[in-house]
Formats: C-alpha cells, structure tokens, sequence
C-alpha cells in the first residue's frame, strides 16, 4: 500500500493546528521562510550528516544509528549553547533506552556556526511560543540523525510509538537515499485517530505537540545494496532540561 503524500499546514495556522491538531506539518520552502533564510543557506548544514558517529547505546544490538547532539538555550532571539551533556530519559516515555545517561559526540563547531542553524531555531522558536501563547526561554535538544541498512533494516524509532516527554518535538527530514519506508504515523494520545504519511523532500518539516500526539517512523529497508535517512531532531521544553537537577 503506497504511504499518502503530508498534508501541508498554511504558514499562517501553524500555530493553531498545533493548538488544535496536535501536528503540522510545512513544506521545505516555507520552512526556509519560518527560518527567514534562502533554502539555500538551509542546505549548507546538509554535508555535516556526513560526520555522524555510531550511537553506541543501542540496547537491541543495532548498528544501523549514527546521531549527534547538543543542547541550547532560546530565549527570545538570543540562542546560547550548553555546555554539552548526556541526553537522557524516563522510561515512561522511552522503554528501550530511558533511565540512561547517554552521551554522544556533540555537533560540530562548524555546523552550529552556520549562520542557518540560529535561524532555523530562531523561526522554529517564535512558532512554539505563539502556540503556547508564552514568552518562556526554551531548552531545546538537537539530534543529527542518519539511519542506515547495514544490518539490512534501519529503525527510526527503535522504541516504537512514543511521547518523548517535552512540549513540542520537530522531525525535519534532511534526506533519503536508496531506501523505503520511513513513513511517519501520528496517534492521538487520548484518541482514536491517526495519520500515516512519508516525508520526501529535504527540509520537510513536521511539527509535533508531544502531549497530544504519539509519534513513530517505520522501518526502512535498502533498494539496493545500502540506503539510508537522515533527519534533524529538535525537541521543545519548557521548563528544563529532562533530568536536569
């Protein structure tokens, strides 16, 4: 059964269908918009997917995630990056991996000093706010995110359906090669409703009110010998970082 094509979200209710739908979703060129740069400057972070090192966490014995991540602070337009620290987890929103300090290699100087990567968090910032309708500084926690066929399947979200116990989560699809699969499906949390649909296009952006829906990516397989998918994770919060003292 062919996946459906994302519905898309007018730029200018973004922020209601967020309140309203729990998700929404923009295609690469407003998404270049929201972040209020050329498409062009976005694609400049795209080669740093490259650079990915193996997550060494992976409980199922999984070789197919290379990840980055780092920490930052938006409040308003100012953007300052943490000093780096482990991602980390309750079990209650992550049963394969929570409980765990886990400490992968942080993005690269180089990456975070584009001037696309302020911009985007910046845009992605002020449009969690107006659906929050709430001035509060964000932490916010970046994972680069490349899964592969080496183990002949890659696994998105290894954990299955899951909230990730944050305000707001954002998938933006970087791209994909050689594969299929990776469809997204949505769950209402306290619904009986869904969506299932496949990211496609490099800077697709979906958008997530983690407390109102349950989120999860299939698995992908090669159509040749190897593929992979890479995406940028950016999770919202409000009030600290998970497991911060």
């Amino acid at each position: 059964m062919t996946s459906p094509a994302p519905f898309y979200t007018h730029p200018s209710q973004m922020a209601e269908a967020l309140r309203k739908d729990g998700y929404a979703i923009l295609p690469p060129q407003d998404v270049a918009a929201l972040a209020g740069v050329p498409l062009a400057t976005l694609n400049q972070l795209i080669p740093s997917w490259e650079g990915l090192e193996p997550d060494l966490y992976m409980k199922d014995g999984g070789r197919y995630r290379r990840r980055r991540h780092s920490c930052f602070i938006l409040h308003g337009s100012e953007l300052q990056q943490t000093a780096h620290r482990a991602h980390w987890q309750p079990l209650e929103y992550n049963a394969l991996h929570g409980g765990m300090n886990r400490l992968f290699e942080p993005m690269l100087a180089e990456t975070v000093a584009l001037p696309a990567w302020p911009a985007l968090l910046q845009g992605l910032g002020q449009l969690c706010s107006a659906a929050r309708r709430s001035s509060t500084p964000w932490y916010v926690e970046a994972h680069q995110f490349r899964i592969d066929t080496t183990d002949g399947i890659g696994r998105p979200t290894p954990e299955g359906a899951h909230r990730d116990g944050v305000d707001f989560v954002a998938v933006i699809l970087i791209g994909r090669k050689d594969i299929k699969g990776g469809e997204s499906r949505l769950f209402e949390a306290d619904g009986p409703n869904g969506k299932r649909f496949t990211l496609t296009e490099p800077w697709t952006l979906l958008l997530l009110d983690d407390a109102a829906v349950i989120h999860e990516s299939t698995p992908i397989q090669p159509l040749q010998h190897y593929g992979h998918r890479d995406t940028l994770v950016l999770t919202w919060r409000s009030n600290g970082f998970q497991g911060q003292p």
